[in-house]
């Protein structure tokens, strides 16, 4: 009953948020089958070994009285227990070889049709975002948060600009180096709606466990909604608090390094904070999105995530609950 209990709870350890043993594509799925597959043969195999080892030591003959017989073919069973466990090793292994190849062909024709291409850019520490279009005027950028429509294969090409990062998004694919000055690809697919968690699994640095991501898996219908607004112009400030925030951002040096869509914000050095107010997340999934950690991530970013590139703003309290609500309605 115990041993039931432990098995229970090591599975339900296995599933959940950021795992990729709770598979919710057709590429995390066959990574699944292979890791279950691999840890099961190899708890085999070390059975059998401790069996083996363990046999000679519960049969050792007592010691008797009568002369040691020598037996002539003693030598001869084991040079054949020793060729059988050569032989078992090398079908293992010729096996399990064979099966990574098919599981990486299996991974390459998932996104052979795919008809969206993401590229994606590795920055310390955060995720450049751009939907790629035949349409130049349909090409959108954004930040950190990837949104794909649910059900369909999509096409990541995944780069860096400075160091070498990792992308992994557990319950949807494999991980994947990203490389500066090179491009690679990977092709992931949702089965159903949802969001799930990625991370960067390459240290890249002091807030390397800081950089996360998150895909967002919608239909269809509401995926091409959301990329429709998302190239709309940031919307205009409503309030007079709203409009003194956007005169401020525009003075300051917010503008050397952010882009907002519609005004003469116009950096790329850092995410682009279009439709920020329309994200879950704040610095790269290190912040929920609210007023409360908007504010505190503009007042203090070191002190949130010491050594990233975001300088700490010198704002009154006015100033900074002014540039607050003009983020803020920025959706």
């Amino acid at each position: 009953m115990a041993f039931a209990t432990a098995i229970a709870l090591f599975l339900q350890g296995c599933a959940g948020w950021q795992s990729a043993l709770d598979p919710k594509g057709p590429a995390a799925s066959e990574l699944a089958w292979l890791i279950w597959f691999f840890t099961g043969l190899c708890a085999a195999v070390w059975v059998l070994v401790m069996i083996a080892l363990a046999l000679p030591l519960m049969m050792r003959p007592r010691e008797r009285a009568e002369p040691l017989v020598i037996d002539a073919d003693a030598d001869n069973r084991k040079l054949r227990v020793v060729m059988t466990a050569i032989g078992l090793t090398a079908v293992i292994l010729v096996g399990l070889t064979l099966l990574s190849f098919f599981a990486n062909r299996t991974l390459a024709a998932i996104g052979s049709d795919a008809a969206l291409t993401i590229r994606i850019t590795g920055h310390q520490w955060w995720w450049e975002v751009r939907y790629e279009d035949a349409t130049p005027s349909h090409i959108l950028t954004t930040a950190n948060e990837i949104h794909i429509p649910a059900g369909e294969p999509v096409r990541l090409l995944i780069t860096s600009t400075d160091v070498i990062h990792s992308f992994w998004v557990p319950s949807l694919s494999g991980k994947l180096d990203l490389i500066p000055g090179h491009m690679n690809v990977l092709d992931i697919k949702a089965d159903k709606p949802g969001v799930y968690r990625g991370q960067c699994a390459e240290f890249c640095g002091a807030q390397h466990a800081n950089m996360g991501t998150f895909i967002i898996a919608e239909p269809r219908e509401k995926f091409d909604a959301w990329w429709n607004d998302q190239l709309q112009p940031a919307a205009a400030p409503m309030s007079d608090e709203a409009k003194a925030g956007e005169d401020l951002f525009l003075k300051r040096p917010c503008v050397m390094c952010h882009k907002v869509g519609g005004t003469p914000a116009g950096g790329t050095v850092a995410p682009d904070l279009t439709h920020i107010a329309s994200r879950q997340t704040l610095a790269a999934g290190t912040l929920t999105m609210s007023r409360g950690n908007l504010a505190a991530w503009i007042a203090d970013p070191q002190g949130i995530k010491p050594g990233s590139h975001m300088p700490v703003a010198d704002l009154s309290g006015d100033e900074l609950n002014a540039i607050v609500a003009y983020l803020e309605g920025l959706k």
